[in-house]
């Protein structure tokens, strides 16, 4: 996948599509995302989760819903100050002091104590495609089914239509 194929499905990637489409071509192929059913859909996925590869890190309002992420156990989040340190990151926004010790063993980076590494390119991508493989979504991109791919991904249905679009764009894109 090239840059011109990433603009092709996200226009509002423009320029930032060079920075992601070497990192995210190889986080794939790192994580078994490896048929254009797979692909198309964790570009899809990525494409809402990022705004278009615009965003790395969770905007903070804080709003009502991150507020929430403090004290949050089943997050790991049992420090104060734990919901914002540990706020989405990434191209599919990993959240979590559980989830950043979790990715970061798996990734071999400390993200516990360096929790902005998952916003450059290359471990923003390949905690995408790690959380992809955690939660078996090729079984889900291989059956075909975007809206449990999206409850997987955000606990519900939040962004499906754009998401469906941005499918749809990537399957005429990707062979």
């Amino acid at each position: 996948m090239d840059a011109d194929d990433l603009r092709s499905i996200m226009p509002l990637a423009r320029k930032l599509a060079d920075l992601f489409a070497t990192p995210l071509t190889s986080a794939m192929a790192e994580f078994g995302i490896d048929t254009p059913q797979r692909q198309a859909s964790f570009i899809a996925q990525i494409a809402h989760e990022s705004g278009q590869l615009r965003f790395t890190r969770e905007m903070w309002g804080p709003t009502p819903a991150q507020r929430g992420y403090e004290g949050r156990v089943d997050l790991g989040n049992t420090y104060p100050g734990d919901g914002f340190r540990y706020r989405g990151r990434g191209l599919i926004q990993i959240t979590g002091r559980a989830n950043y010790r979790t990715c970061g063993a798996m990734l071999g980076f400390d993200l516990l104590s360096s929790p902005e590494l998952l916003e450059g390119p290359t471990l923003a991508a390949r905690s995408a495609a790690w959380f992809w493989r955690k939660h078996s979504l090729n079984a889900l991109a291989d059956a075909g089914e975007q809206v449990e791919i999206c409850r997987r991904i955000n606990g519900g249905k939040n962004g499906l239509q754009e998401r469906l679009n941005f499918y749809a764009a990537a399957r005429k894109v990707i062979v």
